[in-house]
């Protein structure tokens, strides 16, 4: 019994944790579709068809690079100068890292405004819009005094940016803010680091908020988007609502076998079966960022029975570094988090399509209706990007209710 123990049941361990690792090296860094779009080249928008606005949507670019270099911001530019115009530009949040704008005298200062002077110069000369939206980061990972780091990119933003660039919503409140982006096509921004926030955040008219409490918010929400069956709605914020990587509760054999990685990438140090419990941790109980967190769990589980109420959808958030889209009740969710780092993710279950490389997601909205999404990855062959997945949105629009 004893060698049982000893011997037999550590060989199994062994080989199961070798077999999961052969499994996940087989797709990692390849693009997992599910069975029903395993042939997506051969779906195409119709040839007469124009579009009426485009749309490029990228999450955490906070780590870009300022030297010309950055591969994912030469991918943007070829596709502004593709949709000079009826376009829109959406940063995801989690635009600067490690911590947001920091003040005047930090050592991060003079990266973080070198960081934003290269996003804002992309939009000048650019005849299409850019809107900012804050993430955990840029409110200085989620600790207290977060909101007033947070002001401090929002004003340096609106200051130095051109007139053609928003941040929404403004000051911090939780939204949600509309603009229309053409006839038919509704975005919707929601500030959804308001809810795992830690510390001040604001609330009510004393902060230049419309809204006096959470079930004001949701009231609101639901209102807008009930006078607004009869058009796309595509709302914007930064925490995915469905996820197969880290913020999911996500994690590969390698982040069982080395936990201390999490701290950093070079901290290679075995600590095989105690390694696990840090996983297991943020699988059932969670960090502030990750979905099993009952704050970011409660904000999910009370925005989804709002949205699957409608199904004329498209949620697109960042958070998680990698690509991936979810169709749930007819209704669309996007994550488009690789814009500087990428990240494992997990295939299957949900998910209609994952990736684990540099790039964004992009929507355009056509005059006949029609709204197709592309996957659009760094290439050295495609300056504008490879294109590796695309979908027709389908949706049964509904009349707009008195």
């Amino acid at each position: 019994m004893l060698t049982y123990f000893l011997i037999i049941l550590p060989t199994l361990f062994l080989a199961y944790i070798l077999f999961s690792y052969v499994q996940e090296l087989k797709y990692k860094r390849k693009p997992y579709y599910k069975l029903s779009d395993i042939g997506w080249q051969h779906s195409q928008p119709d040839a007469d068809a124009r579009v009426v606005h485009a749309v490029a949507m990228l999450g955490d670019v906070g780590a870009i690079a300022t030297d010309g270099t950055d591969p994912v911001l030469q991918m943007l530019e070829t596709w502004q100068q593709d949709n000079p115009t009826n376009s829109t530009v959406l940063f995801l949040g989690d635009n600067l890292y490690p911590i947001g704008l920091p003040p005047e005298g930090n050592r991060h200062r003079q990266l973080a405004e070198d960081r934003l002077n290269v996003l804002l110069d992309h939009f000048k000369g650019f005849g299409g819009q850019g809107i900012f939206i804050s993430g955990n980061h840029d409110w200085m990972k989620g600790r207290k005094g977060g909101y007033q780091q947070m002001l401090l990119q929002q004003n340096y933003v609106l200051e130095h940016g051109s007139e053609n660039v928003l941040y929404l919503p403004e000051n911090g409140c939780l939204g949600p803010v509309t603009v229309q982006l053409a006839e038919g096509l509704l975005l919707l921004v929601l500030n959804t680091q308001w809810w795992v926030q830690r510390g001040e955040k604001p609330l009510g008219k004393k902060d230049g908020c419309p809204h006096e409490s959470l079930n004001d918010f949701y009231a609101h929400l639901n209102q807008l988007l009930r006078q607004n069956r009869h058009q796309r709605i595509l709302i914007a914020a930064h925490h995915p609502l469905y996820s197969n990587a880290l913020h999911g509760g996500k994690f590969t054999v390698k982040q069982h076998i080395f936990p201390l990685t999490a701290a950093h990438k070079r901290f290679y140090i075995p600590l095989p079966i105690f390694g696990s419990i840090y996983p297991f941790y943020r699988q059932l109980f969670g960090a502030h960022e990750d979905m099993a967190h009952r704050k970011y769990k409660k904000m999910r589980r009370r925005l989804l029975r709002i949205f699957h109420r409608y199904n004329n959808i498209i949620y697109v958030a960042g958070h998680d570094h990698n690509l991936q889209h979810f169709e749930v009740q007819q209704n669309h969710y996007l994550v488009s988090g690789s814009g500087s780092k990428t990240a494992f993710v997990k295939k299957g279950g949900r998910a209609t399509f994952t990736l684990e490389q540099l790039g964004f997601f992009t929507l355009n909205y056509y005059d006949n209706g029609e709204v197709w999404i592309e996957a659009r990855i760094n290439s050295a062959e495609e300056k504008g990007g490879l294109v590796v997945f695309r979908k027709k949105l389908e949706s049964i629009l509904q009349p707009q209710l008195a």
